[in-house]
C-alpha cells in the first residue's frame, strides 16, 4: 500500500458526521481493513493493556494512515517515551522497513537529576525493545544532543514521527534546532508527522500549560522549510476546555488533580490535539 493510498484511505473513513469525541469507530476498521500489516501491529499481544486502552484517545490506525506511513519505510519517531507508539511502529516496520527511536543523549546532560532521568528513559526503551526480539529486533535507539540535534546521516529517512513533544522543545528553547533537524534527516519528499496538545490561541514561550498553539507549531515546521501538507481533526476532543489547574497533565492519563475530581476529567479524555502533515519539499 502507498502512503497515498493509505492517507486517501484514513479521509474517506473519518468523511462521515460525528457527534462527540468517542467518535467514529468504524474508521479505524476502515484503515485496518486495508492494511493488514497495520492491524496486526495494533492487534498485537506485545502491546500492555495500559496502552491499548490508549487507542481510544489517540486513534493510532487513522493517526498513522494520515501520516501514509507504509511498512518498508525507515520511521524516525523523535522522543518516543515510554514507547507508546514503538509498540506499534517497530513490529509494523520489522519485516521491510526500519523503526528509529531518537531519545536524547543522557551524556549531553551534566551529572545530577537531568542526566539521570534520560538515562532512565534510555534504558527503559533499550529493555523493552531487548526483552522482545520478534518485534524490536531491528529497532535502534539513536542518540540525539538536544541543543545540536542530528538525528542521522542526512535524506536518509521517509518520515519523521513526533507525538506531544513540541511544547517541552519549546519551553526549553529546542524547538527551532529540532525542526531543522528533522528538516536534515528526511528525504526529499518525506514526511513531517506532528500530533501536539493544541491551545485556544498562541501561548507565550513561558506557558506551563502543555498546550501550543497550531499555528505556533505550523510557524516552526515552515521557517525550517517544510510545507503544510494537510491537517486533519482525528485527534480532536472538543470536550477539552484547556484551562485546567495543571495543564494537560490534569487530564488523563496522569490525571494530576485531586481525587474527588477523577470522574469530571476521565469524563473529558486526553487533551485536544492537532494532528499535522508536513512535507520536505522535492526540489
Amino acid at each position: 500500500m502507498t502512503r497515498l493510498s493509505l492517507s486517501l484511505c484514513v479521509l474517506a473513513a473519518l468523511a462521515v458526521p460525528v457527534s462527540s469525541f468517542a467518535q467514529a469507530p468504524d474508521a479505524a476498521a476502515t484503515v485496518e481493513a486495508a492494511n493488514p500489516a497495520l492491524a496486526n501491529a495494533l492487534k498485537g499481544t506485545w502491546r500492555s493493556a495500559d496502552n491499548v486502552a490508549r487507542d481510544a484517545y489517540r486513534h493510532p490506525a487513522e493517526t498513522l494512515a494520515f501520516f501514509g506511513v507504509t511498512p518498508g519505510e525507515t520511521v524516525l519517531e523523535v522522543t518516543p517515551g515510554g514507547g507508546w507508539y514503538s509498540e506499534i511502529l517497530a513490529p509494523y516496520l520489522h519485516d521491510s522497513g526500519q523503526y528509529l527511536a531518537a531519545v536524547a543523549d543522557p551524556g549531553a546532560y551534566p551529572e545530577g537529576k537531568d542526566r539521570e532521568y534520560y538515562q532512565r528513559g534510555k534504558t527503559r526503551l533499550e529493555t523493552k525493545f531487548n526483552e522482545s526480539p520478534a518485534q524490536y529486533g531491528k529497532a535502534k535507539v539513536a542518540l540525539f544532543a538536544p541543543n545540536a540535534p542530528v538525528f542521522g546521516a542526512a535524506n536518509s529517512v521517509d518520515t519523521v514521527l513526533t507525538f506531544r513533544n513540541v511544547h517541552n522543545w519549546r519551553g526549553s528553547g529546542q524547538a527551532e534546532g529540532m525542526f531543522k533537524g528533522f528538516y536534515e534527516v528526511l528525504k526529499p519528499g518525506g514526511v513531517l508527522g506532528v500530533v501536539e496538545h493544541r491551545a485556544k490561541a498562541d501561548v507565550p514561550v513561558e506557558d506551563k500549560s502543555g498546550y501550543v498553539g497550531e499555528a505556533q507549531v505550523i510557524a516552526m515546521a515552515e521557517a525550517a522549510g517544510f510545507k503544510l501538507e494537510a491537517k486533519s481533526e482525528v485527534n480532536a476532543n472538543p470536550l477539552d476546555t484547556k484551562d485546567h489547574p495543571n495543564g494537560v497533565w490534569t487530564l488523563p492519563p496522569v490525571n494530576r488533580h485531586d481525587a474527588a475530581d477523577a470522574a469530571k476529567y476521565k469524563a473529558i479524555g486526553e487533551s485536544d490535539r492537532m494532528t499535522l502533515r508536513f512535507v520536505k519539499p522535492a526540489n
